[in-house]
């Protein structure tokens, strides 16, 4: 099986959702991409995923570019702009998973880590319901 999850800047709800799949279907290939991607995986998103014993720290953000001639099982997207980027890539099924983009949060140092901590259980809630 083979999957592609995608948002906005591949840093953060897509690399989560992509530790989340990677642990609940080992066997499967597993990609993320993003449409505007960032330089680095957020470091919020890595500590938070490293509470739940996911190390995400070997994944990096990708252009969705890179898989638009490829075809999939699954596309699984988080925002509204990488559901549009992935009309044209080949899936059997395409989801589009509402979930609060975490990046742009500011406040304290806690108050950031708590949004992303309840964007993660987020992810991993919808993750654990999908039937691959």
């Amino acid at each position: 099986m083979k999957i592609l999850v995608a948002c906005t800047g591949n840093s953060c709800r897509s690399q989560m959702a992509e530790g989340f799949i990677k642990t609940l279907v080992p066997s499967a290939e597993i990609f993320s991409a993003g449409v505007k991607p960032e330089k680095n995986i957020s470091s919020y998103a890595l500590k938070v995923m490293s509470e739940k014993d996911i190390d995400i720290s070997g994944q990096y953000p990708k252009s969705i570019r890179k898989f638009e001639t490829e075809s999939f099982d699954y596309i699984i997207t988080f925002s509204e702009s990488a559901e549009n980027a992935t009309l044209n890539i080949k899936a059997k099924n395409k989801l589009f998973l509402k979930v609060e983009d975490p990046f742009d949060t500011t406040g304290t140092n806690s108050e950031i880590l708590e949004k992303y901590r309840k964007v993660r259980d987020d992810i991993e809630g919808v993750c654990k319901k999908l039937t691959f």
